[in-house]
């Protein structure tokens, strides 16, 4: 299955569980903050939204459905956009815990991990003389001992349960070539059905660099293993984000930014938004000759139950 009349879809991760409040004051994690941020950055024109929660008072990582709630009713009553609820969000709690918030809200799409890995953002503790929470510093440093769980047995209940019981469509994100097989495992086993969306993603500690000559060599894997019958698309961490969706574009895919993969507009300038980054890809995509895909685009695309499925 292939992307059609030049379309390319642009998802946008607004804070996810890596950066944290003294990073960038653009960093949103107050519930009305994540909600704006999201509502711009559909309005830039992504036509996903990748969703995560935060504590509202220190902006630590929450998987507690009501702090979703908090912010997603409004998301979904100003925009079309596709949203996409995580199944990650914390490296510390069970897949359980983790899935709460899809089940409540039952999204069209979710992120779904292809596998356990090293998870690690240590170093990023160094730059940083002081910070706004206390929580912050022990988080980033004791990184270096994160596993991001994601056996096949997790895999298999976050299928039944969201994608049996809710008819959520996943986005399998894929940190390393291993996961690609073990997506073509679980394909062949029958416990995803093609189209399958698969999101390659570079340059995050445990998972493969971000070097280009990888984003050929995945790429080639999975039309290897899939053949049609997958949508991709590219997330490079930091400083790769741009560099790598440019050349996600050129090669046929879909592009995610961010702030939870980058807090960089370009090297040495923060982001002042969500949106000005989905801004800058739009205009990429269009000066390359492309146009920006639509959230019913995607919809068609992926195949996905419709707006009006959610449960709130």
């Amino acid at each position: 299955m292939r992307k059609s009349h030049g379309k390319v879809a642009i998802s946008c991760a607004i804070t996810g569980a890596i950066h944290t409040p003294t990073m960038s004051d653009a960093l949103p994690y107050k519930p009305e903050d994540i909600a704006q941020q999201a509502i711009d950055a559909a309005e830039a024109g992504a036509a996903v939204l990748h969703l995560h929660a935060r504590h509202p008072e220190d902006g630590s990582v929450s998987l507690d459905p009501e702090h979703f709630l908090a912010f997603v009713p409004t998301i979904r009553a100003n925009t079309n956009a596709v949203l996409n609820i995580s199944t990650g969000g914390s490296l510390l709690t069970t897949i359980e815990d983790r899935i709460k918030p899809s089940q409540v809200i039952s999204p069209e799409m979710s992120s779904l991990n292809m596998g356990s890995m090293n998870f690690s953002f240590h170093g990023l503790a160094k730059r940083y003389e002081s910070f706004k929470f206390d929580w912050e510093k022990d988080y980033i440093e004791n990184s270096d001992a994160y596993i991001f769980r994601n056996t096949f047995r997790d895999i298999a209940q976050v299928e039944k349960t969201l994608g049996e019981g809710h008819n959520v469509k996943f986005e399998h994100e894929c940190y390393d070539v291993g996961h690609l097989y073990n997506l073509k495992f679980c394909m062949d086993t029958g416990l995803f059905k093609a189209p399958v969306f698969i999101q390659f993603i570079f340059g995050i500690l445990g998972g493969i660099g971000a070097d280009l000559d990888n984003l050929v060599f995945m790429k080639r894997t999975a039309d290897r293993l899939f053949g049609d019958n997958y949508q991709w698309s590219v997330m490079a961490a930091g400083a790769a984000q741009m560099p790598f969706a440019t050349q996600a574009i050129m090669m046929g895919g879909n592009v995610r930014v961010g702030l939870e993969d980058s807090l960089f507009l370009e090297r040495g300038k923060l982001a002042a938004s969500n949106a000005e980054q989905v801004h800058k890809i739009s205009r990429i995509i269009e000066e390359l000759g492309y146009s920006v895909a639509t959230p019913d685009d995607v919809r068609e695309m992926l195949a996905l139950k419709g707006a009006n499925k959610l449960a709130i």
